[in-house]
């Protein structure tokens, strides 16, 4: 009973757009929606994963981690990240901190533009300032490579994602949230569906994974793919599951859903990358 009524009562307060729930309130209503449904699982312990909340699961992942596959990508990343620019240039030159430990401070809303700014897009903003060609953003690649070394040196910090007191932020925010719960494709099925409604639950061969977390690990190395997967290119993957029509990698859509999923997951450390199957 507690189950049915507690969706009920998310649904009623993350869909109806007449409702005016707080960034703050929409946080602690999602935490606490955990909290009740895995109380042996500790909050800081939700950076893992599906992981968090399966023994067994967990204990496959720990045996891979012992000789983690991305461990190849972080060096080419290493490498591609200090590479000089035509014009002498690297992306240290982009970035606070040149770059190193600031994988936390993404997303962000950029208020001189009004649009959220992902690393991902940061780093091709980079290329493009120093006359440089863009990067895919999908089949892994250079990007994710870039992007794994710079989530490994911010291991261990902490996500702080903030929501500016300005319209423009909090439409960027409710966009994101709105994407989250709402049902699409052939199969109707929403983000939240899989990841709050039915975590720890068996789909398939599958246990989802809980909402809170998804953005620690990415740019993830998975087993299925054999790569690198950049959350942007998982997202698309999660749409082309339930047969909806993906975005555009780095699409505002997208960019919204990282600002608002990595808003629940303030608090936790960065631990990217990660391996999932």
């Amino acid at each position: 009973m507690y189950n049915y009524f507690h969706n009920f009562v998310l649904i009623i307060l993350f869909i109806n757009v007449t409702a005016f729930a707080s960034p703050e309130e929409d946080q602690k209503l999602f935490r606490d929606h955990f909290e009740n449904r895995f109380p042996n699982t500790e909050f800081s312990d939700y950076k893992n994963g599906v992981y968090s909340i399966d023994a067994s699961s967990r204990e496959q992942w720990e045996s891979i981690e012992d000789f983690p596959p991305y461990e190849l990508n972080i060096d080419q990343g290493e490498e591609l990240f200090n590479q000089p620019f035509k014009n002498g240039n690297t992306y240290a030159t982009c970035f606070e901190n040149s770059g190193i430990a600031v994988r936390q401070n993404y997303p962000y809303f950029d208020e001189s533009t009004n649009q959220v700014m992902t690393l991902e897009l940061a780093i091709n903003n980079c290329r493009k300032k120093n006359g440089e060609k863009p990067l895919s953003y999908y089949k892994g690649g250079p990007m994710a490579d870039i992007s794994a070394y710079m989530a490994y040196t911010s291991r261990g910090n902490k996500f702080d994602v903030k929501i500016p007191n300005s319209q423009e932020a909090l439409d960027a925010y409710e966009a994101g949230k709105k994407l989250y719960f709402t049902k699409v494709g052939q199969l109707n099925f929403s983000c939240a569906d899989c990841h709050v409604y039915q975590t720890g639950s068996k789909l398939r061969a599958d246990i989802p994974s809980p909402g809170i977390g998804h953005s620690t690990h990415f740019p993830a190395y998975r087993s299925g793919a054999g790569r690198l997967v950049t959350l942007h290119e998982r997202f698309a993957g999660c749409l082309n599951r339930v047969r909806a029509k993906p975005f555009k990698a780095q699409n505002e859509e997208y960019r919204n859903l990282e600002y608002f999923i990595s808003y629940m997951s303030n608090g936790l450390e960065i631990n990217g990358p990660g391996s999932r199957k």
